[in-house]
């Protein structure tokens, strides 16, 4: 049994809500894009925090932050842990900032009673998990384990046509003389704390949930044109309508996408119409398509269904199918799901396991080290939300389950 100190509750807390004056709206949530002045803002802060307690901080050529505590072989792959603090254009405050605080407030635990470990723990903070600015999210993860080329990466450019590239040399620009490391490197075991993003813990009445892995995800995107004509004056018969055509490729693929199980995950998040004008027949619709689901089979079937059902819903307008992302279910290393279990009940913190709906950046990490997620619930599941919240206490179990299992997984 390991000797773990007591989590601050309060300077948890406290620093969240630092962190969510950054980037703060109106209505209690928080606007911070990724590789923004506030995501530059953000960084400063973490650096701010480590450099007061003394640990080294260091990025890499994708912008991930690095906060380290050296071990007593410091030649060793490190224990890391960390989310993200990029968020939504709407986000709450507590997606992914409570991973980076919950790991940086387990690293000031340990290290302030004193605790030795063998191998160095590090905090992260991984760029542009979100993807709201630049797609597809999980940039700074994904070119890390290099799941992704980096150049592809930073060839993304935002809707004021400012590209990954440029975004991310201006957040460098603002941090010279920070270390800077290579892309990637060994990594022991790797944890992440998430709120939930849904209802089950809350209802179960737990603080801290065991993440046993992620569903799959097939992201698409989708292009239909049309022809632009007067609306007052043109025939239907003669109409190549894009919007007509759109909305009858999303409604059979809704009945496509229905079970009865409710396990099949689509989403339409993304839809633009052109011109936008009253008057004129659309030339021109854009949408995306977000389908998930736990079975890879299913994940398969469905998924590859989804280009012929658009093509036999275009009528008259041409169509392009582009598939954006495609990850496999994800199962998370056994050893660090006993890692959290075992510092759960040293703990006496009851747990729930749970499978992991939302996409986060363990499931790249799995691809490279032992990893796993710990979540903590968030109130009626609501996320992506100004209204997203989270009770302290809860935080602060989560996080006390996180330093125990860090500790042990650095002594192995």
């Amino acid at each position: 049994m390991t000797s773990i100190p007591y989590i601050d509750e309060a300077r948890l807390w406290k620093r969240h809500m630092a962190m969510a004056r950054i980037g703060a709206l109106p209505g209690g949530g928080v606007n911070r894009p990724a590789l923004s002045p506030g995501d530059a803002q953000s960084r400063s802060l973490l650096a701010r925090w480590a450099g007061e307690l003394g640990f080294s901080v260091a990025t890499d050529p994708i912008g991930n932050l690095f906060v380290r505590r050296p071990g007593t072989d410091d030649t060793l792959p490190p224990v890391m842990s960390g989310s993200h603090l990029d968020t939504q254009p709407t986000g709450g405050k507590f997606d992914g900032a409570f991973g980076v605080l919950a790991a940086f407030e387990a690293l000031q635990a340990i290290h302030e009673a004193g605790i030795v470990t063998k191998r160095p723990i590090e905090v992260v903070s991984w760029t542009n998990e979100e993807g709201s600015r630049f797609q597809p999210g999980c940039s700074g993860s994904s070119a890390f384990t290099g799941a992704v080329p980096l150049d592809r990466i930073l060839t993304a450019v935002d809707r004021d046509g400012i590209s990954a590239r440029d975004a991310l040399a201006a957040v460098l620009a603002s941090e010279r003389g920070m270390a800077v490391r290579p892309l990637g490197f060994p990594v022991a075991a790797f944890l992440e704390c998430h709120i939930e993003q849904g209802p089950r813990l809350e209802e179960a009445g737990l603080p801290v949930g065991i993440v046993t892995g992620i569903q799959g995800s097939r992201w698409f995107a989708v292009e239909v044109l049309g022809e632009e004509a007067h609306a007052g004056t043109t025939p239907r018969r003669n109409r190549r309508d894009a919007l007509v055509a759109a909305i009858g490729m999303v409604s059979a693929l809704e009945r496509l996408m229905h079970d009865e199980e409710d396990r099949v995950r689509f989403t339409v998040g993304r839809f633009e119409v052109q011109p936008g004008s009253p008057n004129t027949i659309p030339g021109r619709v854009f949408f995306t398509i977000d389908f998930r689901h736990p079975e890879a089979s299913t994940l398969k079937r469905l998924g590859d269904q989804v280009d012929a059902v658009c093509r036999a819903h275009a009528g008259p307008c041409a169509v392009t199918i582009e598939e954006t992302f495609h990850s496999l279910p994800t199962e998370f290393d056994p050893t660090v799901v006993a890692a959290m279990r075992g510092a759960a009940e040293r703990l006496g913190i009851r747990t729930l396991d749970l499978s992991s709906g939302a996409l986060h950046d363990a499931k790249f990490l799995q691809d490279v080290c032992p990893s796993g997620m710990l979540f903590v619930p968030c109130e009626r599941g609501i996320s992506h939300n100004e209204a997203e919240n989270a009770q302290p206490s809860d935080l602060a179990a989560g996080a006390r389950v996180l330093a125990e299992a860090l500790v042990t997984l650095a002594n192995a």
